[in-house]
């Protein structure tokens, strides 16, 4: 019995790791699909070509060409590393060591030099992320926004990612000293060999076997850490991008229900004075625009959960560079926030949502934010994994000019304009040709 104790232990913490993984995804997916629904099913072919070439392929990543890079060192590393924990889960489960080293021979040797080379450009990557973020101090990870538990994220995966490269890389060096049995030796681990050379046969296989705990146990909780990380974007990254946008970006939607309202005024055989259908009296309350998480698309919430928090989308907004109080990544994040509240709101209340007295509105984000948007497009465009928070900042305003005609006065005078004039200039119609006689 004690020699499969090992293996019971790695089996029990193995499905405890899965169990809590996809409950807290579970909690993540409610919340997404709070908000209301929208098709974003069309144009197919054209989805998964965005996917591939943005989520995938980290195309957007390359405009700014040193962290793009970076970037996709740690990513490729993340993906292909992690093929060798399926070998690990086996080896825990069945008890056996490097079970793919026979069957594959000289393309699994090859495949551990690989990684082996690809886990010190992602050390080096990590390093080099936590002297931007930490020494120099870029400008961008500095904003008020990025205080407190979002800088803190930041570090701790560079961290984790540091830590499951040196306990792969030493593993593979402690192996490299067994004479006991025939060893494996690795390009990078082998320079690391010597480290652990003095060591008895004994020593060695204790040291193997606790960096290959460290290393199974670190992944495990790097999974689990995800759900409560900006980091979760690493799975969120590919149906953000396939249920993108893919209209052109200069391109407003029009609320349905004052479409609807306008076809029925042009409508010449439409009754105006015909009662309105009787409302659902157990649905919620139909708003113009968005209040608060739930008045928004459920596209609009998974965007909040797929934000990296990169600020590119700021470091882009005219409105920030000239000093305004918007920072379109503080908008993600403050939807993301008031999402997890709604959520922990619910799960307090066996599933259903009491009033909190707080909406999306002014306890988060601030009518200032939303009035300075220029709606330039320029943060869309700029988001490596297609996040679109102008139309967040749309939605709050369509909420603010029609539900509380709360429109800044330049604006209102516009509008008025407009319908009484034809033109947002404050002439009358008779005299709107004028300029031409200039």
């Amino acid at each position: 019995m004690l020699t499969y104790l090992p293996n019971i232990v790695f089996l029990i913490v193995l499905v405890g790791a899965f169990y809590l993984f996809f409950k807290n995804v579970s909690k993540i997916r409610r919340n997404i699909f709070l908000g209301k629904d929208i098709d974003r099913t069309d144009r197919k072919n054209e989805r998964w070509k965005t996917m591939f070439r943005v989520a995938l392929g980290q195309s957007k990543m390359t405009v700014r060409p040193i962290p793009g890079i970076l970037h996709i060192i740690v990513y490729a590393g993340f993906l292909l590393i992690n093929i060798e924990v399926a070998e690990i889960i086996i080896d825990g489960i069945f008890g056996t060591h490097r079970i793919f080293a026979e069957p594959l021979g000289g393309l699994y040797t090859a495949a551990i030099h690989f990684f082996e080379i690809l886990a010190v450009l992602v050390l080096v990557s990590c390093v080099i992320f936590l002297i931007r973020r930490n020494v120099l101090k870029i400008g961008r990870f500095q904003s008020a926004e990025m205080k407190g538990w979002a800088f803190k994220d930041a570090n701790n995966i560079l961290f984790i990612e540091i830590a499951l490269m040196l306990a792969l890389l030493m593993m593979n060096a402690v192996e490299a000293n067994f004479t006991d049995h025939e060893s494996q030796q690795f390009v990078i681990s082998s320079l690391l060999a010597p480290l652990f050379s003095g060591l008895d046969q004994g020593s060695l296989h204790f040291l193997e076997r606790f960096f290959w705990w460290i290393h199974i146990l670190g992944i495990l909780a790097f999974l689990n850490y995800l759900p409560f990380s900006k980091h979760f974007h690493i799975i969120l990254a590919f149906p953000n991008t396939w249920y993108s946008n893919l209209n052109a970006k200069g391109r407003f939607d029009n609320m349905k229900s004052v479409t609807d309202e306008v076809k029925m005024m042009l409508d010449p055989s439409a009754d105006p004075y015909a009662a309105p259908p009787e409302a659902d009296p157990n649905a919620a309350p139909q708003r113009f625009g968005a209040k608060d998480v739930t008045d928004l698309s459920w596209v609009n919430l998974m965007n909040a959960y797929s934000c990296t928090e990169c600020g590119r989308c700021t470091s882009e907004c005219p409105a920030n560079i000239t000093g305004k109080k918007l920072s379109p990544r503080k908008i993600m994040m403050d939807t993301r926030h008031r999402l997890e509240e709604v959520g922990a709101n619910m799960d307090k209340n066996k599933g259903e949502f009491k009033d909190d007295g707080k909406a999306l509105l002014d306890d988060y984000i601030t009518r200032e934010e939303l009035w300075a948007c220029t709606s330039c497009n320029a943060c869309v465009q700029a988001c490596p994994v297609n996040i679109d928070p102008l139309n967040i900042i749309v939605q709050m305003r369509q909420y603010l000019v029609m539900e509380e005609s709360a429109a800044p006065q330049e604006l209102n005078m516009m509008m008025t304009n407009v319908e009484n004039n034809g033109a947002p200039w404050q002439f009358g119609q008779m005299d709107r040709a004028n300029w031409i006689n200039e």
